[in-house]
């Protein structure tokens, strides 16, 4: 049994808690945050999530709980601009981690986390859960298996709504030190996924709008990736589509198919061609209606774990290239040129310090 503690209690910690308390081998016994009301709601939230009415182990600073023998994974769910600081921390106390994206805000930090977890022999699972939805991991394995043929063209298309109490809700949105931009925010799982399903990049050509006065991250972002396997792949973002979020889109145009996922969800398969499988659009009609993704990103996490022959499907090495990609499009827009991959050197703070706020 995996004894887990629990970082930051915000929303995004219900999802955390109401997940452990499906999955074998897992037990959420602490939390810490710095309101102890909320860590008093999400106490109550836990016990009518697993049944249980055990009390937990709350720690207003989050460095005692680091220090609890007791504790086997830590999972960090605090603001983004806090990921790195705390994963290194508690890579460096000998626990696994599970982290929300964005893993970090720079490639030195991801860099460095990639090495501890491996110094260390820790697990460090990022929440790119959408890799674990079994539509888009279905979608993987055809392209793996080579029944799409040679990928073409990918494009990913985040439309969404972000209006302005959202950013004054909260001091730290919008700003590039402590949220890192819409793309790192809310686009990270399309880019992911992108890449997950090219390959390697090459280059891009990356360009940002900002009009939104109350922030300094871009609203909109445009960019064309060249992988290393000729493939190309486009990425339009927005927070400013009226009235309210449209959705996401994720097509590819492959040798020998094509494949169009839409929806709020993006569990809508409006096109599924894979020459000589008809069968395949049933199949991946079917599976689209299992939304069980952080269920089974736990799952793969607790048995990698447990088995060090098991993969872990997104762990920080595979976090670090996404953030690198997002990047590229970032440091494309402020030289007014390609960008030509590895990044060896940048963060969302180089934004601000350049002067360029889109």
């Amino acid at each position: 049994m995996l004894r887990v503690g629990l970082i930051g209690c915000g929303y995004i910690a219900q999802k955390h808690i109401s997940t452990i308390a499906k999955v074998k081998n897992l037990k959420l016994i602490s939390l810490s945050d710095l309101d102890t009301k909320r860590m008093d709601e999400m106490e109550k939230f836990h016990q009518q999530e697993s049944l249980q009415s055990n009390s937990l182990s709350k720690f207003k600073d989050y460095e005692e709980m680091l220090g609890d023998s007791s504790i086997d994974v830590v999972i960090i769910a605090v603001i983004s601009s806090l990921h790195a600081r705390m994963v290194k921390e508690a890579l460096q106390a000998g626990k696994h981690v599970v982290v929300e994206k964005p893993l970090a805000l720079s490639i030195k930090d991801a860099e460095e986390i990639v090495k501890l977890a491996d110094v260390h022999n820790k697990r460090v699972l990022v929440c790119h859960q959408m890799r674990y939805r079994p539509l888009i991991s279905k979608v993987k394995e055809l392209i793996d298996n080579g029944k799409l043929g040679a990928p073409y063209l990918g494009v990913a298309s985040l439309r969404l709504n972000r209006s302005i109490d959202y950013y004054k809700s909260a001091s730290w949105r919008g700003k590039w030190s402590t949220d890192g931009g819409m793309l790192i925010n809310q686009g990270i799982h399309l880019v992911d996924l992108l890449i997950w399903f090219l390959g390697d990049i090459n280059s891009v050509y990356g360009d940002l709008g900002h009009y939104l006065p109350v922030k300094e991250t871009e609203d909109t972002a445009a960019a064309v990736f060249t992988f290393k396997n000729q493939a190309k792949g486009i990425i339009e973002a927005n927070t400013v589509t009226q009235p309210n979020n449209l959705g996401f889109g994720l097509s590819l145009f492959c040798e020998h198919g094509t494949i169009s996922i839409e929806g709020a969800g993006l569990n809508q398969v409006v096109r599924c061609h894979v020459s000589g499988h008809p069968e395949m659009e049933e199949i991946l009609k079917k599976l689209s209606s299992d939304h069980e993704d952080r269920f089974y990103m736990y799952q793969n996490f607790v048995e990698s774990v447990l088995d060090d022959e098991i993969e872990l499907v997104a762990d920080a090495r595979e976090a670090k290239r996404a953030l690198e990609a997002i990047f590229g499009i970032y440091k494309s827009h402020q030289m007014t040129t390609p960008v030509y991959f590895p990044i060896t050197q940048f963060s969302t703070g180089d934004m601000k310090k350049r002067g360029s706020d889109g």
